[in-house]
């Protein structure tokens, strides 16, 4: 008998990352009498003046921002990596190695007003965002030290974001990450095992003959819960064309993007009727002037709540064993996702200053 997807007990096989994911959704309802964690729920201003991302204010370096009413793009002023990185490294005894932490590391400030964000944002503010990704990927790949550029935004306290201002940030680096590393050699492998077929090709294929795991469609973008998701609610947001970075977007492909993106953020909200945290990473190919052709740009969240106050908490089996529990099934967390409202839940509530019924 075929399990309810509320039921489900099974191992999943994680093309990208070609791992198993062990999916066991009865433990969703266990008993817990751990720490559960609270909604950012205050009100924030349009504008605050203690913040350092807000037009006209000061930063901690000393510089001041402009009065910018779109985007506005800086040089993080505490870098992880940078030209003032320290040049002269002492090496320690093998098989140890240090080098240099060189690259370049920025913050992109989504919008002026600090009480934004993605999902109460409009589609051609999220454009915008969408297209600076473009412009910074291509600029920052020009450059000689660069060989990956890392895109993301961490959204919400719980994640360990210490300004709710909207912004995401920029991490290019001499050396290309971990998980692209991982997900181009799985898709390399796939199309020599695969007659030359594309892995994310099939991936999307596959999800949009199922159906049920599917957010958003159009011609150029598609958004769903991967059927082997490692989070309760984790995201893939991915063009239909295979392109290996942001900046081989095209102009109707950034527009798709902002609506897909628009699309899945206000389902988030909507979901607990809260602002949803997430990690969210741009996944582009290294920028070294390799052979990428395999590899398929996508973006994807990673909701770190798999109940409106509990975590997932990363422990034995995914710190330890390098594999991921997933206490939910991608099914039913999709189809909670499906079933609420396109319209965020703030713009449905009625206005404050609306008159009040006569008595």
């Amino acid at each position: 008998m075929k399990p309810t997807d509320a039921a489900v007990w099974e191992e999943r096989w994680h093309p990208l990352r070609e791992e198993w994911v062990i999916v066991a959704a009865h433990r969703q309802t266990r008993p817990w009498v751990g720490a559960t964690v609270g909604a950012d729920e205050a009100m924030l201003p349009r504008h605050d003046p203690t913040c350092a991302l807000c037009p006209g204010n000061a930063r901690v370096s000393g510089a001041r921002n402009p009065a910018y009413s779109g985007i506005f793009v800086f040089d993080n002023d505490h870098p992880c990596v940078g030209a003032d990185a320290p040049s002269e490294i002492e090496q320690p005894p093998a098989p140890n190695a240090s080098r240099r932490a060189v690259g370049v590391a920025r913050v992109i400030c989504y919008s002026p007003r600090h009480d934004l964000t993605l999902a109460r944002m409009s589609v051609a503010e999220i454009e915008t965002v969408v297209d600076t990704w473009r412009r910074e990927t291509r600029d920052l790949s020009a450059r000689p030290e660069v060989n990956q550029v890392l895109i993301f935004e961490n959204k919400g306290a719980v994640v360990g974001v210490s300004n709710p201002h909207p912004h995401g940030q920029i991490y290019a680096t001499n050396f290309s990450w971990k998980t692209f590393d991982t997900e181009l050699e799985a898709q390399r492998r796939y199309a020599r095992e695969h007659e030359g077929r594309a892995l994310f090709d099939d991936i999307i294929s596959a999800e949009e003959r199922d159906g049920r795991r599917v957010l958003y469609a159009d011609d150029h973008v598609v958004a769903f819960l991967p059927y082997f998701a490692r989070y309760a609610y984790e995201v893939y947001v991915a063009p239909r064309r295979r392109v290996a970075h942001a900046s081989a977007l095209s102009d109707a492909e950034t527009a798709a993007l902002a609506r897909a993106l628009k699309a899945v953020t206000v389902r988030y909200d909507n979901l607990w009727r809260q602002s949803f945290p997430y990690v969210m990473p741009l996944h582009q190919a290294p920028t070294d002037g390799g052979d990428y052709r395999d590899f398929h740009f996508y973006i994807g969240f990673l909701p770190p709540l798999r109940r409106p106050n509990m975590l997932k908490y990363l422990a034995g089996p995914e710190i330890g064993g390098g594999n991921f529990l997933c206490d939910t099934a991608p099914e039913a967390m999709a189809s909670e996702l499906r079933a609420v409202s396109s319209t965020h839940y703030e713009e449905e509530r009625p206005s404050a200053t609306a008159a009040a019924p006569r008595a």
